[in-house]
Order: C-alpha cells, then sequence, then structure tokens
C-alpha cells in the first residue's frame, strides 16, 4: 500500500539542496544489442535506432524544459551501450568514482574518465565491480548503494572514502533489479523515496525503512516497467510513461510529473535514469 507523504512546497524544496540539475549525456545514434548482460538484453530483438534516437532527443528535450543543464560525452560507434552514461561513474562536488563495467562495456571508461578530467572532477577508480551510478543513488550526505549483482561489496569502501558519502548498502533480490535505479528512486534526497519493496531483500528493507524518510511503495508491475528509473529534482519528475499510480503519488506532492515512451532504449535494460549521469551532486 502506497504511503502517505507530505506535499511539498517549493519554499520547503528549495531548503534543502536538490540536485540532477547538471547531466552528462550521449547520444543513442549507435546503440543496439551486441551482447546480453542484463536480463532485457536479447540480441534477437534489436532496437529500431531511429526511434530510440527520438526517444533520447524527447528526454534531452524534456530535461531542458525543466530548467536542467545537459552535457554530451562522445559516442563511439564501437559501444552501443554508450548512451547509458548513468553506468559510467558516480559524482560528488568535485569528485568521481569511475565504474568498473562489466567486460563488454570495458571500452566505454576511457571516454568517461578523459570527459570528467578534462572538465575538471578528481577522478579515482576501485578494482572491483562497481555499476557506476546505477548502484549509487545520492540522497543527500547518503548514498544507496546496492552490491550482489553487477557490484561487489568491496567497492562501497572506495565511494565513502573519495566521495566522503555515509554509504548505505542494500541488496536487491535478483537479476530483474540488476541495478538499484531498478528498485529504488530518491524524490526529495533526505526526506521522500520511491521503492519497490519485492526488489529488495529483508535486511535491506529494514534498512531502508528505518533511514526515517518518508517511504513511496511502487507495484512490481510498474517496477518491471522501469517506473522507478526516474530522475527528480525536487520539483519536475522525468520517468517513463506506463506507471499511472506512481505518476499519481508523485503529482500528489505537488510536483510536476513528465511522462515519456521509452520502449526502444528499454530493450537494453535502460530507462530515463540510465540514459544521464547525475554531475551536481553537492558535497
Amino acid at each position: 500500500m502506497t504511503s502517505t507523504v507530505p506535499r511539498v512546497s517549493p519554499a520547503t524544496t528549495e531548503e534543502t539542496p536538490v540536485s540532477q540539475r547538471r547531466l552528462l549525456m550521449c547520444a543513442a545514434d549507435y546503440f543496439r544489442i551486441d551482447y546480453e548482460i542484463n536480463p532485457y538484453m536479447h540480441v534477437g530483438v534489436q532496437p529500431d535506432v531511429a526511434a530510440a534516437v527520438a526517444e533520447h532527443d524527447r528526454i534531452v528535450a524534456a530535461h531542458l524544459a525543466a530548467g536542467r543543464k545537459v552535457e554530451f560525452v562522445d559516442a563511439d560507434p564501437g559501444c552501443p551501450d554508450m548512451t547509458y552514461t548513468a553506468n559510467a561513474a558516480v559524482v560528488r562536488g568535485d569528485r568521481a568514482v569511475l565504474a568498473t563495467l562489466p567486460p563488454e562495456r570495458a571500452a566505454e571508461t576511457p571516454h568517461h574518465r578523459a570527459w570528467l578530467e578534462e572538465n575538471g572532477f578528481d577522478v579515482a577508480e576501485t578494482p572491483y565491480a562497481f555499476s557506476g551510478q546505477g548502484d549509487a543513488l545520492a540522497c543527500g550526505d547518503l548514498l544507496l548503494s546496492a552490491h550482489g549483482q553487477r557490484t561487489d561489496f568491496r567497492a562501497l569502501d572506495t565511494l565513502s572514502r573519495h566521495l566522503g558519502y555515509e554509504v548505505v548498502a542494500l541488496q536487491t533480490t535478483s537479476p530483474q533489479w540488476y541495478d538499484l535505479d531498478l528498485a529504488v528512486a530518491v524524490i526529495h534526497p533526505g526526506r521522500v523515496l520511491a521503492y519497490n519493496p519485492q526488489a529488495l531483500d529483508a535486511p535491506s528493507l529494514r534498512t531502508l525503512r528505518g533511514l526515517g524518510m518518508d517511504l513511496i511503495e511502487v507495484t512490481p508491475d510498474e517496477a518491471a516497467a522501469f517506473a522507478l528509473n526516474l530522475i527528480s529534482d525536487g520539483r519536475t519528475v522525468t520517468m517513463t510513461s506506463g506507471a499511472p499510480r506512481l505518476a499519481a503519488d508523485l503529482r500528489s506532492l505537488g510536483l510536476t510529473v513528465v511522462q515519456l515512451d521509452t520502449t526502444e532504449l528499454r530493450k537494453g535494460g535502460g530507462g530515463i535514469r540510465c540514459t544521464a549521469l547525475t554531475l551536481d551532486n553537492p558535497a
């Protein structure tokens, strides 16, 4: 059952620093399925590239319309998943920790490192598997960090040391939720989260519910449709279409909700959150 959360006014929102207003993205021109590294990818089901580019263009336009700044890392024809820039790293202030991606995506990392360093970020790395922002959601001074699917628990120490976050370790229940950003969404840092209870194991549920934040429960059906793979800047939520219940819950908070089709992009296992790396998480 969906929890009751207080209505958030714009004035109240400004009291808490928010991010998601500066984003790094990558064009979808070379998006295709060359391999299968999550349950959503099937080499026999290729995206319509023109339709995927159009979806990506509409996401960019929605960010700009919401007053966000969008920057771009150049796409590489040899990196078909590079449009999912959330997996590149996790950033706080002027520091970043690079992802340690699966071998199939390792060629993306030099591009990510170069862009971050050229733009003034102090970049660290970890030798352990780490899925970048996909498994590391900034929430005020907390970093909600998943392990056990595509991130090694030992990588969390680097996140804490280099970025100065208090890391909250969570674990999802199956490869269906291969990254945390399919199971949990930060709506207002430190105040409101949305989550799918069936996507987290029992200890993680206890941890999440013990953080003292208001929680919006999302149905398994809507979560499976990538409802939680969203971007919220505290005023506007940009999310996939096909999740009417969560959209209504968010509007009840006084938030503007923009819903977009992600049919083609989801064939690679990514949605709106996956296509943007947050560059302005406050230090």
